[in-house]
């Protein structure tokens, strides 16, 4: 991928994480998610393509006034990401060398239990961390919206957010 492109995608993926902030301020408390790519972002949610215009532009308005905070999610892949690779890790660790004892298995097991909720704890802020400094850029910078797309995929409606700049 390069420079120029991962640099789009931190920068979009930053205006869905903001635009969903806003769609929740907006009163639009159903479930919804987000996907970015180097063109833009897609939200999804039974959301009217009135409300994401609207969300879209405080979005970019309030990132470009300083709102850095607007570009971290606390639902966000990224987290989800860095939980299950440190529970994963915990569990790997904790289990390595227990061979085929079913003794064993089950001691490592009950101390392997509070070490993966440990570690589910503590990547939450390790996750908003890689937001802020890996997965995310808050500034837009020339970013303007080209177009918004709606689309339904049988109950679900799918917002193509593209965008110039």
């Amino acid at each position: 991928m390069s420079s120029y492109t991962l640099s789009r995608t931190r920068k979009h993926h930053a205006l869905e994480h903001a635009t969903l902030h806003m769609l929740a301020r907006q009163g639009a408390h159903q479930r919804m998610a987000g996907y970015s790519h180097p063109g833009g972002f897609i939200i999804l949610g039974d959301i009217s393509t009135e409300d994401v215009a609207v969300a879209v532009e405080a979005a970019l308005a309030r990132l470009r006034r300083g709102e850095t905070s607007l570009a971290l999610q606390p639902h966000c892949g990224t987290n989800l990401l860095v939980s299950g690779a440190l529970a994963g890790t915990v569990a790997w660790l904790v289990l390595l060398g227990a061979g085929n004892d079913r003794r064993v298995k089950l001691e490592r097991w009950l101390m392997m239990v509070p070490l993966v909720g440990l570690a589910a704890f503590a990547a939450q802020p390790l996750g908003m961390m890689l937001q802020a400094n890996l997965t995310t850029d808050a500034d837009p910078g020339d970013i303007a919206v080209r177009e918004i797309r709606c689309q339904k995929l049988g109950g679900l409606t799918v917002h193509h957010v593209l965008t110039m700049g």
